[in-house]
């Protein structure tokens, strides 16, 4: 039901392009007098005002000159850099290990004063014991063949969980039920784990809602989600992480949340799935 991470970069891409049309059309000149202008090949500017080719700072500064608006040339590199920021593949950002992103996200965390976490298949890293946290690291490793580095990885991940008791923050996190009996490690592991979320959920803070495998359905994303604030939303795909910032993609992902919300259970129901999971455990 969720639109797809990956069509929201084209579209914004899209939409650039759209945007430094609109640029050129005062000008009087067609794209392929543009692109004879500015010494492109003529089929340059036609290609990146249908966003098929996604331009480069010193070709916006061109549309910004060649167009007489030399004021917007700022604001057009930063929407660029926005939709560069948006997609990046993992095999990227994992090349090094996983310590490094973990310690990348500390700043973000930081400043966020209400975060709102959805996750279908594993709990929150928010709310991850570091023996759980290096299980699920542990897999990511091997699957992508990238330098060992959980026990540090982990401990950054750990380590942020600060953020739960500093500050005036409030934290909202969902998780599909199926979250609770997906066995990363031992089953000490799980256990320890599934105990550390009913002691975390019960803080005043946090709200923990477990949408039940009963549910009736009215909301089923794809993949996880966290929002930060109304700032931004980092989407996990399998192949790479998408940071989304435009106001009404973020306000589109607040709709979804809030629709999840609407149908997860809390309090004592959500402590009776999360007892019931750890007694399958043996």
């Amino acid at each position: 039901m969720a639109t797809s991470p990956s069509s929201a970069v084209l579209d914004a891409r899209r939409a650039l392009g759209r945007r430094l049309r609109e640029i050129r059309r005062p000008t009087g000149l067609t794209a392929r007098a543009f692109a004879a202008r500015a010494g492109w090949s003529e089929s340059k500017a036609s290609r990146i005002e249908n966003g098929k080719t996604s331009p480069s700072d010193p070709d916006l500064l061109t549309y910004a000159t060649l167009c007489g608006v030399p004021e917007l040339y700022v604001d057009l590199v930063s929407t660029l850099h926005n939709i560069e920021e948006m997609y990046v593949e993992w095999r990227r950002l994992q090349s090094d290990g996983l310590r490094q992103i973990q310690q990348a996200h500390v700043p973000l965390y930081e400043r966020t004063r209400h975060f709102r976490v959805y996750e279908p298949g594993v709990i929150p890293g928010l709310l991850q014991t570091g023996d759980y946290a290096q299980a699920i690291m542990k897999r990511i490793v091997s699957f992508w063949d990238i330098p060992d580095d959980t026990e540090a990885a982990a401990k950054v991940r750990v380590d942020r969980q600060r953020v739960l008791r500093e500050g005036d923050r409030r934290f909202a996190f969902l998780v599909e039920e199926t979250a609770l009996w997906s066995r990363f490690g031992t089953a000490d592991v799980m256990a320890a784990q599934l105990g550390h979320l009913l002691t975390v959920g019960s803080l005043p803070q946090v709200s923990l809602g477990v949408i039940p495998m009963t549910a009736e359905r009215t909301m089923w994303p794809l993949e996880g989600f966290w929002i930060f604030d109304k700032d931004q939303v980092i989407i996990e795909l399998a192949t790479a992480q998408v940071t989304v910032k435009q106001p009404s993609e973020v306000g589109t992902y607040l709709q979804m949340f809030a629709k999840l919300a609407d149908i997860a259970c809390y309090g004592q129901q959500a402590r009776n799935l999360i007892a019931k999971a750890i007694s399958s455990l043996g």
